[in-house]
Formats: C-alpha cells, sequence, structure tokens
C-alpha cells in the first residue's frame, strides 16, 4: 500500500495530528489551515484522497482530481447541497454526534430562562428593586410534568431527551419515519438516547400537528433540507398552546421567521429561544431584537472547548474504518440531505 495522502484545512493540534497519523504508517497527514485550492501546491492538491474542512474552503473540493472522502468539521451539509461535489462521487461524512451536549444544556438553559423569568430578574436587579407581588410575577409551572416535543431526533435531541427524562418531563418526538432506530452515529459514551427509549411516542413528520398540541416545550434539532424548509410555519403555531415555548437551535431555514414573529405578536405562543435565523447575523432592523418574550444567542448553542478533541476522535475513528473498508460514521445520505 503506498501512501495515501490526508489534507486537513482545520487546524489541530500537534496532539490531534499525532494521533490522525498513528492511525496507519501509509498516511501522510498535512494541514493548511482555511486554504483555498488555489494556496495549495500542485504536487499536493493533486494527491489529496481525504480532504477534512467546513464551509467555504469544501465549496471546491471537486477540483482535487484524487479526491474520494469529505469529513466535514459540521454537522451540517446544506451549504454543500448546490455544490459539485454533491454531485460526484466522492464520499461525505459530518461531524454529527460531536455538538449534543452544548446544544442540549443551551435548550435547558433556554426552558428555565423562562421558567423563572431571568430576563425579568435582570430588570429588577438593575432597577434595584425588589417587587412586592413575587408570587404573581414569577409564578411559572415546573419543567417537572411539562410535556417537551422534539423536532428532529438525532444526536442532539436524544441527549436533550435524556437530560428532560432525568428532570421529570414527558418527551415527545418526531422524525422522518416515526419509527424508533438505533443511533448509528458519533457519541459521547454515556450520552443521548441510543434505542430512541425515551419519548413516550415518536411522531412522523407527517404527525407535526398531533404532537405540537400536546407540548409546552417545542425544540426543533432536525437538519436543513429541501423538505424540512420551513417545516415550522403558519400551520404550526397555530396548533401550539398559548402557553408554550418554542426554541430554534437547528437551522434558520427550519423556521418560517416571519410566521414566527407574527406568531410571538399575536399570542399563539408564549416565547421563543432562537439561536439560529434565516439571516445571519440577524439584521439589526429585524423585530425579534426587541420583543420581550424573544431570548436570541449568535449561533453559539454547540460551542465547547472539546468541540476539535471530539472532532478529532470522531474522524480518527473514521480513518481507521475508511482504511479498513468499514463503514464509516455519518454518511451523508444525498438521497435525504444528511
Amino acid at each position: 500500500m503506498g501512501q495515501r495522502t490526508v489534507l486537513s484545512l482545520i487546524e489541530f493540534s500537534d496532539a490531534q495530528l499525532d494521533k490522525l497519523r498513528a492511525v496507519s504508517p501509509h498516511l501522510d497527514v498535512r494541514q493548511k489551515t482555511a486554504a483555498h485550492v488555489d494556496d495549495l501546491a500542485p504536487e499536493l492538491r493533486d494527491r489529496v484522497e481525504v480532504l477534512y474542512g467546513w464551509g467555504k474552503p469544501l465549496h471546491d473540493a471537486h477540483r482535487f482530481p484524487r479526491l474520494k472522502w469529505v469529513q466535514t468539521h459540521s454537522a451540517g451539509i446544506n451549504d454543500l447541497f448546490d455544490k459539485p461535489v454533491w454531485r460526484s462521487p466522492v464520499i461525505l461524512t459530518t461531524a454529527n454526534g460531536i455538538h449534543p451536549i452544548p446544544m442540549a444544556e443551551h435548550a435547558l438553559a433556554m426552558m428555565l430562562a423562562f421558567r423563572w423569568k431571568l430576563r425579568t430578574m435582570f430588570q429588577m436587579q438593575a432597577r434595584r428593586t425588589w417587587p412586592r407581588d413575587r408570587w404573581d410575577t414569577f409564578i411559572m409551572p415546573e419543567l417537572r410534568g411539562s410535556t417537551l416535543g422534539i423536532v428532529g431526533y438525532g444526536a442532539i435531541g436524544r441527549e436533550l431527551a435524556r437530560l428532560a427524562r432525568a428532570m421529570g418531563m414527558r418527551v415527545l418526538a418526531l422524525n422522518r419515519s416515526g419509527q424508533r432506530r438505533r443511533y448509528q452515529g458519533f457519541g459521547v459514551p454515556g450520552t443521548g438516547d441510543p434505542d430512541a427509549a425515551v419519548p413516550e411516542k415518536i411522531y412522523p413528520t407527517g404527525g407535526l400537528f398531533d404532537m405540537l398540541p400536546e407540548c409546552d416545550y417545542v425544540v426543533v434539532s432536525a437538519p436543513q433540507t429541501p423538505d424540512t424548509y420551513h417545516l415550522i410555519g403558519p400551520p404550526a403555531f397555530s396548533h401550539m398552546k398559548p402557553s408554550a415555548f418554542f426554541f430554534n437551535l437547528a437551522r434558520g431555514a427550519v423556521v418560517d421567521e416571519a410566521a414566527l414573529i407574527e406568531a410571538l405578536r399575536q399570542g399563539q405562543i408564549a416565547g421563543a429561544g432562537l439561536d439560529v435565523f434565516e439571516e445571519e447575523p440577524l439584521p439589526e432592523d429585524s423585530p425579534l431584537w426587541a420583543m420581550e418574550n424573544v431570548i436570541i444567542s449568535p449561533h453559539i448553542s454547540g460551542f465547547t472547548p472539546q468541540y476539535d478533541e471530539r472532532a478529532g476522535d470522531l474522524f480518527v475513528e473514521n480513518l481507521r474504518r475508511y482504511l479498513n473498508d468499514e463503514p464509516l460514521l455519518n454518511l451523508v445520505d444525498r438521497e435525504h440531505g444528511y
């Protein structure tokens, strides 16, 4: 077996690069951070068999003549839908499974922020005000005993379900098939819901309007695909409780943002926690900024100091599998777009 060239466009630490090189003596592992294909020496570009990266540097992946496999540094793959590599025979795998811990924590933080009216607390603290009507101001239902609906039951949804159950919440979920399928992707040991056993019921996509009226909290963690574009729109909001809170940690385009704004204005839902938007950064003139019943975060729910470490571990395992002709983790199904 000759040398097989692996190129990372993401800056891994020396220790992480050593782990990659330790997979096989036949690997030639190179790193060119955020490089464009035109920045690379032709002799290197012509040898690359495996490419690691994310975002715009991958848009020209088709220009690597010997490329066989792209491993992305992100879970989302939608930015490649209209690129030549999507229509090529190149294998695509994602970083699905490295985000669930911080994203599930983020979802719970937003839920607890609404349950305890933290915005009101901060405002009172700033005014040095001790309210006389503390009961009426802050009384809210406990998370325990409330119903959480999770739209998209992949790695993130499964970790959120595990934590929600530990807090005594009733969990419902929705996925494409409505079936309880074992999780086959990358994951941190001890996390998630591998057998999809936590939800009381799993609905197929067509059952969205059956699930929503049951929910006190709705969290979207579905991938962006042609089938999920504006999945949550006017009909979905009309099926939710006026007391329900809505959260989007997935991709902005999964939610009809104009419909969300109208639902908040009309009191169709009680509030929203949003980490992603149809246009990012969120424009300064968006009505969402000024809404008292909205919490905005700047697309950071997946942030964790362990991001590169977990991504590197996933890449190591997939490299081992690739060299041994074993099934890769997080293999992209181009038909379904994730």
